[in-house]
């Protein structure tokens, strides 16, 4: 293996060097549960290594962006996160296609092509109303698998190149979709590029990303990791698209990942209607000075209150001699424990998948992983709830355990501790959402 990490230099929009560091993080493994790597790579001590995490905002246009990319083909040649694992997510597609072609209304028969399309979830969805699709995904398991089932899908990461090629055999594509796939790219400029080329006169790219600002405003920690590049914000988005060609037409709030958009763009010269939310939402940033160091303060402010809340929980427990654990092994749990500075306190993780591997691991740890059934035997005072967003159905299915006496802590929105007596109350909590 040739290298597990580079550093960038330059800003992914518009190619400034002028970085500078926003929010100082600790470093993680490259290495997480959404890929799983052959005996001897997994053995490599590189893959566990803390990479610096910090985010880096470019001066020049306003991008933010971490400071060290993982190695592509490591990480999505041997992905294994797939689409239908997420709770709610079938149903999250079937919406998002719906409503997408309501809104565009392109001709049956029209190509769609999905970048990133994963085990072809939403392709499916977007087929059975009469579309041509076509999947790209660089994982080649998984592109196998839904060729297979009846999705065509190229193993191949996108590009300019592949682009062109597509072009050539397939056509132009009336719909260009990337969800959650953009803030994983290495390479912005080669990728607008492509979708410039992909797309059709009066195509459209509608993509789903995390919003920047909700990550820095909601202190949203989990979803800061090596694969996500990209913190998007609308001003220097639209900015970079008008370099290649294209444009947002329209942006949507969405809810996905505790704060994401919905975006569509479309060529410069696209006679498609504009709407007004994209330059209120560059208006709204612009006004909340999201530029600034202080803007960004807020999150750094925000990380210290809530590592200093979660310590004095656990040193409390570990004074007493009591045992501490975690609920839910991800991604975001590898970013979270260096962020928590519990690695050391955690002694097993919890998760409902029997799939996950035995043991989460770092440059210094290795944590044993357990089955639900065996939280109450184990018997913890504490188990900190990584896998925050799905708290409250966690916290129902192991009423048992907080009749012995333990107790859940969840750490988002805001920190709170859930015994016997407080689950008692019902408190408005947020919906389960989908994750990647």
């Amino acid at each position: 293996m040739e290298t597990i990490s580079k550093k960038l230099e330059r800003c992914l929009l518009c190619e400034s060097r002028e970085l500078r560091l926003a929010v100082p993080l600790e470093p993680m493994p490259i290495l997480t549960p959404n890929f799983e790597l052959a005996p001897e790579l997994a053995s490599d001590p590189r893959v566990v290594d803390g990479v610096p995490l910090d985010l880096w905002l470019c001066e020049a246009c306003g991008h933010v962006q971490v400071g060290e990319v993982g190695n592509p083909d490591l990480q999505y040649r041997n992905y294994v996160y797939t689409t239908s694992l997420s709770l709610g997510l079938r149903e999250h597609f079937s919406r998002y296609c719906d409503a997408t072609l309501a809104h565009l209304e392109p001709p049956p028969g029209s190509l769609v092509v999905e970048i990133g399309s994963n085990d072809g979830t939403l392709l499916e969805f977007f087929r059975a109303r009469g579309m041509r699709v076509l999947g790209l995904d660089p994982a080649t398991q998984i592109a196998r698998d839904a060729t297979a089932a009846g999705i065509e899908t190229l193993p191949e990461f996108f590009s300019a190149a592949l682009a062109r090629q597509v072009r050539e055999s397939h056509g132009p594509a009336a719909i260009v979709i990337a969800n959650n796939v953009i803030a994983n790219v290495p390479d912005m400029g080669d990728f607008t590029e492509g979708v410039a080329a992909l797309l059709a006169g009066d195509g459209v790219f509608v993509f789903e990303t995390q919003y920047g600002a909700d990550v820095i405003e909601h202190c949203l920690l989990d979803t800061v990791y090596h694969e996500h590049i990209s913190y998007f914000f609308i001003d220097p988005l639209q900015q970079h698209l008008l370099r290649h060609g294209l444009e947002l037409a329209d942006v949507e709030r969405i809810a996905t990942k505790g704060g994401s958009f919905r975006a569509t763009a479309i060529r410069r010269e696209s006679s498609r209607p504009r709407g007004n939310a994209v330059a209120q939402l560059i208006a709204d940033e612009r006004r909340k000075g999201c530029r600034s160091m202080a803007y960004f303060d807020q999150l750094n402010h925000a990380i210290a209150v809530l590592r200093d809340e979660l310590r004095s929980l656990v040193d409390a427990d570990r004074n007493r001699g009591h045992a501490v654990g975690g609920y839910g092994v991800s991604v975001g749990t590898t970013a979270l424990l260096p962020q928590f500075g519990v690695i050391k306190d955690i002694e097993f993780l919890v998760d409902d998948d029997p799939k996950k591997p035995s043991h989460m691991r770092g440059a210094d740890y290795s944590i044993p992983v357990i089955g639900p059934a065996a939280l109450a035997a184990r018997a913890p005072a504490t188990v900190v709830v990584f896998a925050w967003r799905y708290a409250e159905p966690i916290i129902a299915k192991h009423r048992q355990f907080l009749e012995r006496g333990g107790r859940f802590v969840v750490p988002f929105p805001g920190l709170r501790v859930v015994d016997l007596q407080s689950a008692a109350r019902p408190e408005s909590a947020e919906a389960p959402g989908v994750t990647t």
